[in-house]
């Protein structure tokens, strides 16, 4: 049997397993992996600000770490605005609205809890490496998870936020606490999406938790951080300031990068775009 015949045969995706989350709202996972009944590391990725699994060129991405030998698991946040119903659209913009960190840190740890105990994954992954990955602000959850959570072996961020609450100036927050609600424009699809004071209330209440930089600093494991140095959505100072928080972090500028390293959803080709493609090779590498 040919390499290429094996990989084809042995690939498996479980996709949409419903997860009951810790505020309410069902959390969506995949699992791709090469079903080999050998244990095979573990990448937890979660996806960023007005994101979902299955944006742009996630599944390709989920195959190519597969291909690679890992298990690549990739879930939808309970509270990101999608829907078990519609997990390709915000359907649910009242979730969306009361989403909060301390929500998605939360769902977070749900997905990794499940991936140690699943069953069906019991053969395939070795639960002493459990690797996160996060884009965006999924990059700042990860890195706070990681700073909590000792089962965590190695961290790597794709244009990860240094903090959170950073871009609320006071006259911003002043007026949201007036009207108790945000919103925010969601070019791709048209809709206005809310973000009530709730999440800033619970961000204050809760900023030792959500302390990104201290996080950062805590850390003790290898930590790889990428970020295009023509991200506009997150400067590259971002990626900057990160791996000087830490001596364990190391920065990867990717040359001409955009924040989704040249994908776009929806994304209708068999293969990664170059930047993306050059990002995934480097952080097979680094959790290899």
């Amino acid at each position: 049997m040919s390499g290429l015949s094996y990989f084809a045969n042995t690939m498996r995706k479980t996709g949409n397993i419903t997860l009951q989350g810790l505020h309410g709202k069902p959390i969506l996972v995949d699992a791709t992996y090469q079903e080999t009944g050998r244990p095979k590391p573990v990448v937890v990725f979660s996806h960023g600000f007005k994101g979902f699994k299955d944006w742009g060129h996630f599944n390709l991405v989920a195959e190519t770490f597969a291909q690679a030998g890992f298990v690549f698991i990739k879930f939808n946040f309970s509270h990101n605005g999608t829907t078990p119903e519609q997990p390709l659209d915000f359907a649910d913009l009242e979730a969306f609205g009361h989403n909060n960190f301390s929500i998605e840190l939360d769902d977070l740890g749900t997905v990794i809890d499940w991936t140690l105990s699943d069953r069906n994954l019991s053969t395939e992954i070795d639960p002493l490496r459990v690797y996160l990955l996060g884009h965006s602000r999924g990059g700042g959850i990860s890195i706070l998870k990681a700073g909590e959570d000792p089962r965590i072996k190695l961290l790597a961020t794709w244009a990860s936020v240094a903090e959170f609450g950073r871009f609320w100036e006071p006259e911003v927050v002043a007026q949201w606490k007036k009207d108790g609600v945000m919103y925010i424009d969601n070019s791709r699809t048209k809709q206005q999406m809310p973000m009530y004071y709730s999440s800033y209330e619970n961000f204050y209440a809760n900023q030792t938790r959500l302390d990104i930089p201290a996080a950062m600093e805590r850390l003790s494991i290898p930590t790889l951080i990428v970020h295009g140095d023509n991200d506009v959505v997150v400067p590259f100072a971002a990626g900057e300031k990160l791996t000087s928080l830490n001596p364990h972090a190391s920065l990867l500028p990717i040359p001409g990068g955009d924040h989704a390293f040249g994908a776009k959803h929806p994304w209708a080709e068999r293969s990664l775009p170059e930047p993306s493609a050059s990002v995934v090779r480097a952080t097979v590498g680094f959790f290899i």
